[in-house]
């Protein structure tokens, strides 16, 4: 009997529904007070149509407008709203992170805070997540970018499919929902180096996506310009994944045969005609090439020593200046 009742209580675990819990949406947000009003506005018929609890948290990711006035200026009328303050700028991942430790409820939806993301939408990503996966991603029907942001996106791309070592990585979107459980994988990391994407493989294998309707930003510029997308390709790849170290030993094996094959090549002409290679340019290119070789590989191990570097000073992940709910008057240190 005590058997029948634990495999019961199992079944029923396993069939709740992920919202029954309640919902918590985090938001960063970096310079766009003239938009926030109008988010929160929107967000809220949503967030009230699936009839649970709901929390919306927006974390300033150290603006240099007035958000923080604006998000304190909600929060004292809202009161399913919070706000979380960062010391300095950190990222947008760093800030989700942020949000995501300070989440109340089961189920958490993250989105961009231009608007760009329709809350309309989210509905859809709920409703996937009911057909058993723990992250569902907001994949866009259209990109709306220019050509080169769209190419550096592709990258970002390719380096988070190494990075998380899923598929699903073709889908990933700053719109998602997941399981608020999924944060247990990673409590511990504390580094200055944060995919959230990355640290939801820690958890889980079950991805999802759906698409979705992505608008054109209308106030303000994003502040994912073509380099940043880059650099953040470049963290990723040494952050989260051993690829690049891969990539330089197949570089050194490739060089390796080559030289190999020119020290036979030199051989084969001295033996059959009784001199060597003629010219100063040939081994100057020879040099040339096999040096760009090492130096590559060791860029790529000196971006590893860096992060382990980073690593031991302990930086954290990011630093909590001020909150504010409606609880209280006024925002809080």
């Amino acid at each position: 009997m005590v058997q029948e009742r634990l495999i019961q209580s199992c079944r029923k675990q396993g069939e709740r529904r992920p919202l029954e819990a309640g919902l918590s949406i985090v938001i960063p947000v970096y310079n766009s007070a003239p938009v926030l009003p109008s988010l929160v506005e929107r967000l809220r018929p949503v967030a009230e149509s699936f009839r649970v609890p709901f929390e919306l948290i927006l974390v300033n990711d150290s603006s240099r407008d007035e958000s923080w006035s604006v998000i304190c200026n909600l929060a004292g009328q809202n009161e399913w709203l919070r706000g979380i303050s960062l010391m300095r700028n950190y990222g947008q991942h760093n800030a989700l992170l942020a949000g995501l430790r300070a989440a109340r409820y089961s189920t958490t939806a993250t989105l961009d805070d231009d608007l760009q993301h329709p809350p309309e939408e989210l509905p859809k990503l709920v409703n996937k997540l009911n057909d058993g996966f723990d992250v569902v991603y907001g994949s866009p029907e259209s990109h709306p970018h220019g050509f080169y942001r769209n190419l550096a996106s592709i990258v970002t791309k390719i380096a988070l499919q190494s990075a998380m070592g899923a598929e699903s990585a073709r889908h990933v979107s700053a719109y998602r929902v997941f399981r608020t459980d999924l944060r247990r994988a990673f409590d511990t990391h504390q580094s200055p180096y944060v995919s959230l994407d990355v640290l939801l493989t820690w958890g889980t294998t079950k991805f999802g996506a759906v698409k979705v309707r992505h608008d054109v930003r209308r106030i303000g510029r994003s502040g994912y310009t073509v380099g940043k997308l880059i650099r953040h390709a470049v963290n990723m790849m040494t952050g989260f994944s051993v690829m690049p170290l891969q990539l330089a030993s197949i570089v050194g094996f490739v060089f390796s045969l080559w030289g190999v094959g020119v020290l036979t090549y030199v051989l084969v002409r001295f033996a059959l005609y009784g001199s060597t290679v003629a010219g100063f340019p040939f081994l100057a290119s020879i040099i040339t090439i096999f040096s760009g070789a090492q130096l590559f590989a060791l860029g790529i191990l000196g971006e590893y020593m860096a992060r382990i570097h980073f690593r031991s000073l302990e930086r954290p992940s990011y630093t909590i200046a001020e909150t504010a709910e409606r609880t209280v008057s006024q925002c809080k240190r």
